[in-house]
């Protein structure tokens, strides 16, 4: 590292402030020329004689020019908890180089908010709802999961309370646990359903033991959701043939996918529930469609789902190059499979549904230059027949899934 680029302190700092960080970590707080922070953080420091700045915002954009203009300065950037912990440290390792940061950590608001309630923290799910939407806490309900969740301010723990009540989770037991390690720790029971909106302190984590009532949608992260789950107009992947294609699409970690003839976006959205990392575009050239899309991923958890709402091939244009597509609807539309063949990374995935005699034509003649696998899906289900039951089938589906080479 040139003498130019001095490495940056990030020092982790708790609700006990200055009192409960180490010599060490209190040494490289006095020994920086710069000292970076929250307001509330920065307040921390008793007599402070270096350069406060506090961060703007939005932060993430002015982080780049705000360490050039303090280049061959000594830094240091204080962070609640654990830095690296869905913390700026992690954020700073990705705009300066984790090469750069000397990373001091205190304990983490999990570590503490896991000691208060007696959960080991490997079976914990943590969720960070900090700037976040509360919809993606959505997945994560499941009946008997012990959740603990990262608030933004002293608003969550009653949106948390509101979708449990809304999900049929309303027995669900809510710890609050406020000022987690500060002398005016504070703490909170109660149940989801019978939340008494008081006031909480700003700096919260929530904990959730989930307990289903009775009549509760059992919503799983595996694949085949109900049908009844989205909102559609009859243009939905149904259930079980949705499962199949989920299958052969294989969603993996921080992978993307392009959902192309979305309609109600079900694809894409079980793609993103597979995994938090997961990303999607929901393509659809309908408004009212995407009207619902929208609906549908924020009532399922995944409210970052992008979507482009126009007719592909032109629609794709511009939109980062996926692993995996699918192709729901308008297969038979002029150069859409090409564009979609064209942008998919070597080891993609390609799967095509097709319903109509064309669209069976189209992926035929694909299969047989592009190879893959060629299947037919067909299914029945049992329905009255006067005083009877018989079945009916469903439209048998064609389905062409590749991987590119």
């Amino acid at each position: 590292m040139s003498a130019q680029r001095k490495p940056v302190d990030v020092v982790g700092i708790g609700a006990d402030g200055w009192d409960g960080l180490s010599a060490a970590a209190q040494r490289r707080v006095r020994d920086a020329e710069v000292l970076f922070g929250s307001r509330r953080q920065l307040d921390l420091v008793p007599e402070p004689a270096q350069e406060l700045v506090e961060w703007p915002s939005p932060m993430l954009p002015a982080l780049p020019g705000l360490f050039e203009q303090y280049e061959g300065r000594a830094i240091c950037v204080l962070a609640s908890g654990d830095p690296m912990f869905h913390g700026i440290g992690s954020t700073l390792a990705r705009v300066l180089g984790a090469e750069r940061l000397r990373v001091l950590p205190h304990v983490s608001s999990v570590s503490l908010a896991c000691a208060r309630m007696g959960w080991p923290a490997h079976d914990t799910q943590v969720v960070s709802l900090v700037g976040k939407h509360t919809e993606l806490l959505h997945p994560q309900v499941q009946p008997g999961s012990r959740l603990l969740v990262l608030s933004s301010d002293e608003h969550t723990p009653a949106q948390v309370a509101a979708l449990l009540v809304a999900r049929d989770f309303g027995s669900s037991e809510i710890t609050v646990l406020g000022d987690l390690g500060a002398p005016a720790e504070s703490r909170l029971d109660c149940t989801a359903a019978q939340w008494p909106s008081p006031q909480v302190s700003a700096l919260n984590v929530v904990a959730v033991h989930c307990r289903a009532d009775p009549d509760a949608q059992r919503l799983p992260r595996t694949p085949g959701l109900p049908d009844e789950a989205f909102l559609h107009d009859g243009q939905l992947t149904k259930r079980d043939v949705r499962a199949l294609t989920l299958a052969r699409l294989g969603p993996m970690p921080g992978e993307l996918l392009w959902d192309v003839g979305a309609g109600a976006g079900s694809i894409a959205i079980e793609w993103m529930r597979a995994d938090e990392s997961c990303r999607a575009v929901a393509i659809e050239h309908r408004e009212d469609r995407a009207a619902r899309v929208t609906t549908n991923a924020l009532s399922l958890g995944v409210p970052g789902l992008r979507l482009v709402v126009g007719a592909a091939p032109e629609a794709l244009d511009g939109l980062d190059p996926p692993d995996a597509i699918f192709v729901g609807g308008g297969s038979t539309a002029p150069g859409v499979l090409d564009a979609c063949w064209n942008a998919l990374r070597p080891g993609g995935r390609l799967v095509v549904n097709a319903v109509t005699i064309e669209s069976e034509v189209l992926v035929a003649d694909w299969y047989g230059r592009c190879g893959g696998e060629l299947v037919r899906i067909s299914s029945e289900h049992a329905s009255p027949v006067g005083g009877f039951t018989g079945w009916r089938p469903a439209m048998r589906i064609t389905q062409w899934a590749v991987t590119k080479r």
